[in-house]
């Protein structure tokens, strides 16, 4: 399917608590690296700082992220994922110093609906490094957060 057509009927709505999933290019695994790894938490923060969003929870993984957010005003939803990602891959790869896609072009997202439980999909969204083997405690995972704690 071509990139625009996964963006049609994509809607930015002010207040809207929104999930996303963006992927490493080719799954690469750039966030083994905690380095790289806080390079992109770096940037989600500053997304967070221009007041495109309000970070509910998130969990970085070695080959991509989970976030749940609420977008602010006038903020459009493609606008800061572009920023983000774009932003975001400049500091990784000067970092590895090398060039190229660091994430896919598209991203997944859903607008939650009003009844849909937030902190449930934050937990299951948290608790992605137990289930794929990387830690057996969520405590020992460094790359997760949630406006809950």
């Amino acid at each position: 399917m071509p990139y625009d057509d996964l963006r049609k009927g994509r809607l930015s709505i002010t207040g809207q608590v929104y999930f996303i999933t963006t992927v490493t290019d080719n799954r690469q695994t750039f966030f083994h690296c905690y380095q790289t790894a806080r390079l992109v938490v770096l940037e989600m923060r500053r997304v967070e700082s221009e007041n495109r969003l309000t970070s509910l929870a998130w969990v970085l993984m070695p080959d991509h992220l989970h976030w749940l957010f609420v977008l602010q005003d006038n903020m459009r939803l493609s606008d800061t994922m572009k920023a983000f990602k774009a932003r975001s891959a400049l500091g990784v790869n000067r970092f590895l110093n090398r060039s190229g896609a660091v994430w896919q072009r598209a991203y997944y997202d859903h607008a939650l609906r009003k009844e849909e439980d937030i902190k449930g999909i934050a937990r299951y969204m948290i608790a992605n490094p137990l289930r794929a083997g990387l830690v057996k405690n969520i405590g020992d995972y460094p790359l997760w957060d949630a406006a809950w704690l």
